[in-house]
């Protein structure tokens, strides 16, 4: 028995950010891309169970004519109080071809999203609608509603893209919670670069930019993404 206390204790101490600098550098990056994998396949899955889901879900014609994405997976309230974010996710954006870009990580926070949401975990995913979206995915970090015109995107297959809202709107915003899919407000939430996540997939940091306009390789990794991608959104 005593043997096992042990062996618990030490497990903890390992995971314990006050002795991560013990870890080997091969340790650290193998628990990473374990995180940065779940977080692909993750975003794959929501965008899968969401064209999957009823007639009360999202439009393949906004999906089709949209120019990014963004995924926040498992987005929960109690997480704004560390550090002000909630959700840590990725973007992907269209590039001349209308073929999907490499995939930026982003961390979304502030603003009144914990409230919205209520206790439940909750999958964020955006659209991006036009190219001046697009522009400010570009920055490292901008404020929705501020910065970019955000509103809760309107739900139902049958809806086609071209509405008022659509084209007034730069990104439009979505929640999927037990099933659920609704539109979402996001005013005041922060979108910016994960500049860990992409250290960890691209082996240094990455300004969105570099994002937007295609200028880094397409990771193995998301493989399952690109697949999702090219099933509901080409």
């Amino acid at each position: 028995m005593r043997k096992l206390l042990c062996i618990a204790a030490a497990g903890l101490l390992v995971d314990s950010p006050l002795l991560a600098g013990g870890l080997s550098a091969e340790a650290a990056a193998v628990k990473v891309d374990r995180k940065i994998r779940e977080r692909l396949d993750r975003s794959a899955e929501i965008l899968a169970e969401i064209m999957r889901a009823p007639d009360q879900g999202l439009s393949p014609d906004f999906l089709r004519q949209c120019e990014g994405l963004v995924f926040i997976p498992g987005v929960k309230k109690g997480a704004l109080i560390v550090g002000g974010q909630f959700g840590r996710g990725l973007m992907v954006v269209r590039q001349s071809n209308r073929q999907w870009g490499p995939p930026g990580f982003v961390t979304l926070g502030g603003g009144s999203v914990g409230l919205q949401i209520g206790g439940q975990s909750s999958d964020i995913i955006l659209l991006v609608m036009n190219r001046r979206g697009i522009e400010k995915l570009a920055s490292n970090k901008f404020q929705l509603g501020a910065d970019a015109s955000v509103a809760a995107g309107p739900v139902g297959r049958n809806l086609k893209a071209g509405t008022d809202l659509q084209m007034q709107a730069e990104i439009l915003a979505y929640s999927r919670s037990q099933g659920v899919f609704a539109g979402l407000s996001l005013e005041g939430a922060t979108l910016q670069v994960d500049d860990d996540a992409n250290k960890a997939i691209y082996g240094r940091a990455v300004a969105s930019r570099e994002v937007v306009e295609g200028a880094l390789p397409r990771p193995k990794e998301a493989a399952r993404l690109y697949a999702a991608l090219r099933r509901y959104a080409s």
